[in-house]
């Protein structure tokens, strides 16, 4: 079972200065996190997908001038990357934690994702008012379910499905002040609570 407690040293990480500064931070601090969830979610995603999954922490291994501004594990059921596939993460930027499932510019049978997607929209209307919507991964900025129910989700999926850089991400976002707050079992209690609750989005996606 996984011990992880998310302290305000985590989310301060990405407050320094200096990408090497910042990636020794970031490999002392957050990724062994990183790695137990790792080891904890391919278990779980396993069991509930009937596929076995890989846990893919981020490297950063690209950047040579800008640090990080944020950080995550991913899940996939492929153990080379999960980039091309839909997957799901947990991940930190200064501001907040995110649980979610993405589908990200990178997949290449994301207009047929998109497509069965808003073919069944009411899978992801049905979330309660607490999830959070992206169209773009490398933005800390989401729209709140709620408000996206009406026309946003649907103009989000349409342009995943013909814009070239479109994504769309659909989960959780924890302020860094509440995640701090959670003990290491309220936290896993809620990633596990906000999986389940995101596997039939995943099921459609993934057709």
């Amino acid at each position: 079972m996984s011990i992880v407690k998310w302290t305000k040293e985590d989310f301060q990480v990405f407050d320094i200065d200096g990408l090497d500064e910042r990636m020794e931070a970031l490999t002392t601090i957050i990724r062994p996190k990183f790695n137990e969830l790792s080891e904890t979610f391919t278990g779980y995603f396993s069991a509930q997908t009937g596929e076995e999954f890989f846990g893919h922490v981020a490297k950063h291994a690209r950047r040579t001038v800008n640090p990080p501004k944020d950080s995550w594990v991913a899940f996939a059921p492929y153990k080379r990357g999960y980039k091309a596939l839909p997957h799901f993460q947990i991940g930190l930027w200064g501001t907040h934690l995110f649980i979610v499932v993405a589908v990200i510019y990178e997949a290449p049978q994301k207009q047929e994702m998109a497509q069965r997607l808003l073919k069944n929209m009411q899978v992801i209307k049905d979330l309660s008012d607490d999830y959070v919507l992206s169209g773009d991964h490398m933005q800390p900025d989401t729209i709140s379910l709620k408000e996206a129910r009406t026309e946003k989700l649907e103009q989000l999926l349409i342009r995943l499905r013909d814009v070239k850089k479109g994504e769309f991400l659909v989960g959780r976002r924890i302020p860094a002040d509440e995640a701090i707050k959670m003990s290491a079992e309220q936290f896993l209690q809620l990633a596990e609570q906000t999986f389940d609750e995101l596997l039939p989005v995943y099921e459609i996606i993934k057709g």
